[in-house]
């Protein structure tokens, strides 16, 4: 062998260590690349999980913080209130063991004016002190004091002193007297702006505290009063917007965890739960509602009982004074209640704010008796006898409730399937794909399988190894060296140029069996994405008639309310457990 052959052997030999190094470069680089795009695919799911855990963690942060605001609040608030107004609930207290005392002979009347006057000189401001010096005047017949006492009474709060003389002698069975006072209370009374203590006459009506006169009196007035504002479309609207509140206050939770296929998979899903979880609120109107209308309420046995009972709800009212501070503690509770969730606070909160709006129209009085009792102060009975009377606007906003969730009913339900799949650096984008479920579910089924057979094909095939474009530029250079080291190598140039071609060919093979697993891979795993498709498909298939099933049986519950507002309507006419009570024939007629 010649020199020259031997160096030519020997470059040949460099050449095709090259090559085989480059070769594995190119694999080492190719798999490297991969792995960094499925790390780039890792790394994109870690951050936007990040994004959404700090996200929440923003949230619960917020919460707390907001609980501890208002818990703080909460607690300066209650002090404000004792310390600006807890000396009233001496007198509210001492206002009740004074009419018990009275009944028992267990007081002096030395005590009672000497308590009375100190409550006064304590409480210079608050309607019911001088009211309870002119009882303990009343009680030791001074009439000039128990005169100057009721008139200081009427200047400070004019409606709470008529109603609670009102009771007082109705208590006493004083009906004359009492009657007087009751229509000087109505006469006084604004039926567009009434006082929260108004509530007190619904209660007396449910009790038939006043007797048949008095209730008689009470109820011309209040059929006059609604009779009036009923010709007001925009407050009966309001009443109605009042008891529609009340339906969606009784809409029930997501079903989401119970059909999680068809949550995924239809676009339809959010009307469809919606309409599950509003027709879902029969079923919590007829336990509320149906245990109210079968209540069994029983009227106290002695009618200065349930005086003292109204009595009660009347002195404990709130006065305008203190209304501000109970506003902001009913906002802060309920900020509390709801978790720290500033939103759910303000719904949750429209209720109480109206419970605690100085002055109400007639209307409004009634349907809070009826929707929030405890709020406003009035008993169970009270509360029947108000949704007898707002049963109108209760069917009502009923009907629209229905008709507003039906009509929120998709016309048709389909399923969305729109995936992306990644590996090994490759990422395939399912074209969107829609299909019915009014369709049966083989047809659905072969279609969604045909969309995907139809997306993966190409995909799959455009992964092959093109050996047609890889050959072009080896052979153009194997034609060229033959011709350029043949005529001037001789054998020793075929032979080299033979090498190169060997070593070419080599590498485009190891390409093409590398392209031979990578499309393997995306084969194997868009059949499992198929396979995962079909099985979806088939499970929110099942999940729809199960939903369809669902619905049914709640929304055939409607009738069921419908009738019982038609029971409730007839259910509160007011108690007279008192009519045939012999008054006192001792009692004076006057007072």
């Amino acid at each position: 062998m010649s020199v020259n052959e031997a160096r030519i052997l020997h470059r040949i030999n460099e050449v095709q260590s090259a090559v085989t190094s480059l070769n594995q470069g190119v694999i080492q680089v190719s798999g490297q690349v991969a792995h960094v795009g499925q790390r780039a695919e890792e790394t994109r799911n870690d951050l936007q999980q990040l994004a959404r855990d700090f996200a929440d963690f923003v949230k619960r942060s917020e919460r707390i913080a907001n609980i501890q605001r208002a818990e703080t609040r909460v607690g300066v608030v209650e002090a404000q209130l004792e310390n600006q107004f807890g000396h009233h609930n001496v007198v509210r207290r001492f206002a009740t063991g004074l009419l018990q005392g009275f009944d028992v002979g267990l007081v002096s009347e030395e005590t009672v004016r000497a308590v009375s006057e100190q409550l006064m000189v304590q409480n210079p401001r608050y309607w019911l002190a001088p009211v309870l010096v002119a009882l303990g005047a009343w009680a030791s017949d001074d009439q000039e004091l128990c005169e100057r006492g009721i008139q200081e009474g009427f200047r400070r709060s004019p409606d709470r002193t008529s109603l609670f003389l009102a009771l007082v002698l109705r208590r006493q069975g004083r009906r004359d007297s009492s009657v007087r006072w009751l229509r000087q209370y109505l006469a006084a009374q604004d039926p567009h702006a009434l006082g929260r203590n108004f509530a007190v006459i619904l209660e007396c009506i449910s009790q038939g505290a006043f007797g048949p006169s008095g209730v008689e009196i009470v109820q011309e007035r209040l059929d006059a009063w609604r009779a009036q504002l009923l010709t007001d479309e925009d407050r009966q609207q309001a009443q109605v917007g009042r008891w529609r509140a009340e339906m969606d206050r009784h809409v029930g939770p997501s079903a989401q965890p119970n059909f999680p296929r068809l949550a995924e998979v239809s676009p339809q899903w959010p009307q469809m739960d919606a309409a599950l979880s509003h027709a879902a609120a029969h079923g919590a109107l007829i336990t509320k509602y149906a245990a109210l209308a079968a209540e069994e309420i029983t009227p106290q046995d002695r009618i200065e009982d349930a005086v003292d009972d109204i009595l009660d709800r009347l002195v404990r009212e709130f006065d305008e004074e203190e209304l501000p501070l109970r506003r902001e503690h009913a906002e802060h509770h309920a900020v509390i209640r709801n978790g720290g969730d500033l939103d759910a606070a303000r719904r949750d909160l429209d209720s109480d704010l109206i419970a605690l709006e100085q002055k109400l129209d007639y209307l409004t009085i009634q349907s809070e008796s009826a929707l929030n009792p405890g709020k406003i102060g009035v008993s169970r009975a009270t509360q029947r006898m108000a949704v007898s009377s707002c049963h109108d606007w209760f069917a009502r906003a009923h009907a629209t409730f229905c008709g507003d969730y039906r009509q929120g009913l998709p016309t048709d339900v389909q399923a969305v399937f729109e995936t992306t799949h990644n590996t090994a650096g490759v990422v395939f984008k399912l074209p969107r794909w829609t299909g019915s479920f009014t369709r049966p579910m083989p047809e659905l089924e072969a279609d969604l399988a045909g969309h995907w057979d139809r997306a993966s094909r190409p995909f799959i095939d455009g992964l092959a190894y093109n050996w047609g474009r890889k050959v072009i530029a080896p052979v153009v250079v194997l034609l060229l060296a033959l011709l350029i080291l043949v005529p001037t190598a001789g054998v020793a140039g075929l032979i080299i140029t033979m090498i190169g071609g060997g070593i070419w060919f080599l590498v485009l093979y190891i390409q093409s069996q590398a392209a031979a697993k990578l499309q393997d891979a995306v084969r194997e795993l868009l059949a499992r994405g198929k396979q995962d498709s079909l099985q979806q498909l088939r499970g929110a298939g099942a999940e729809l008639i199960d939903w369809t099933s669902a619905f049914r049986r709640e929304d055939s519950r409607e009738p069921q309310v419908r009738a019982l507002i038609g029971d409730l309507a007839t259910a509160g006419a007011a108690a007279s457990p008192y009519e045939r009570r012999v008054a006192d024939p001792g009692a004076q007629s006057g007072a």
